[in-house]
This record gives structure tokens, C-alpha cells and sequence, in this order.
């Protein structure tokens, strides 16, 4: 695959569309073509718990004045028209951009995705001591310094699909 959108998505929560920041990585050619990084209200004016803001350090104040998920995906939309998205455990990212299409009552279209993750499993077995994605990322030659920033994880998992898908 030579020509996809790496996607990865921070959420606010367990909800799944609680989604406050999302990257983008534009690979055309086999070559990142583009990248996009925005953080996001998340709605409907879900708090940012403790835990998820240890984890991806982004907090409600970072998010209050940041534009909702409609006005963010459609400067988005346009950019992966016809492309696989691609996310590492595509699961998470997945159901992710589906609950907040729906929370919006956005018709959400089909988009078709591939995980890393799984590709991993497939490819490198047991060779690793596990399938994250900064033990991937490192396999493929990427050093993920800033884990769980939305743009950092989409360009390793971009990284990751140009090597093994």
C-alpha cells in the first residue's frame, strides 16, 4: 500500500466519542505527502479525567476554546478522500471517528481501515516481547519520542504501514 491516511485519536474518557485531539499523516507514493494535527472540544462537553490527561497530558483547559469535531473533520474529509485510514489497534481509532459521527449525527461513510497492530502480530510474532506501538515503531526504524500525541502516533503507525503493509 503506497497511498493512505495514518489517523490516531486522543479521547477525554472512556467514551469512545469524547475525542479532544486527532493527527493525521498523508502518505502518497509511499512518501508522507501531508500531516495535520488539531486538538478538539469534546462533546457533549465531556470532561477530561484524571487518568486520560496522565496519559496524553492534554487537559480541559487545552481544550476549551479548541473547535468541535464538524469544523476539525471538515478540513479533514477532503484530505484522505479515497484513502485506507490506517491506524495502529484500528479498533480504538475506528470506533472512535464512528461514535463521534454519531454523536453529531454525521452519516458516516465507509471508510475502509487497516491496523498495524494485527499486521504486527502477523509479521513479527513472537519476536517481539509485545505488538505496542512504540516497540513496533522502533522495529520499523521510528523512534516514538512523544507517545500518545495524536500527530507523533500517526506518523509512527504511517511509519509501521509503509514498512509492513
Amino acid at each position: 500500500m503506497t497511498d493512505f491516511a495514518a489517523i490516531d485519536f486522543e479521547t477525554a474518557n472512556y467514551n469512545q466519542s469524547s475525542v479532544c485531539a486527532i493527527g493525521v499523516i498523508i502518505v502518497r507514493n509511499n512518501k508522507i505527502a501531508d500531516t495535520y494535527y488539531s486538538l478538539i472540544r469534546p462533546a457533549p462537553n465531556y470532561y477530561l479525567e484524571w487518568f486520560t490527561e496522565d496519559i496524553h497530558g492534554i487537559s480541559y483547559e487545552d481544550t476549551i476554546e479548541a473547535r468541535p469535531f464538524p469544523e476539525v473533520w471538515a478540513e479533514i474529509k477532503p484530505k484522505i478522500e479515497g484513502l485506507t485510514l490506517v491506524a495502529h489497534n484500528s479498533q480504538f481509532d475506528e470506533g472512535c471517528l464512528k461514535a463521534v459521527h454519531k454523536a453529531y449525527k454525521i452519516p458516516y461513510p465507509k471508510y475502509a481501515f487497516q491496523c498495524t497492530c494485527k499486521a504486527s502480530r502477523r509479521i513479527f510474532g513472537k519476536n517481539l516481547p509485545d505488538h505496542s506501538l512504540p516497540t513496533v515503531a522502533k522495529k520499523c526504524g521510528f523512534a516514538l519520542l512523544n507517545h500518545h500525541n495524536a500527530l507523533a502516533d500517526a506518523e509512527a503507525c504511517a511509519v509501521i504501514a509503509m514498512k509492513i503493509l
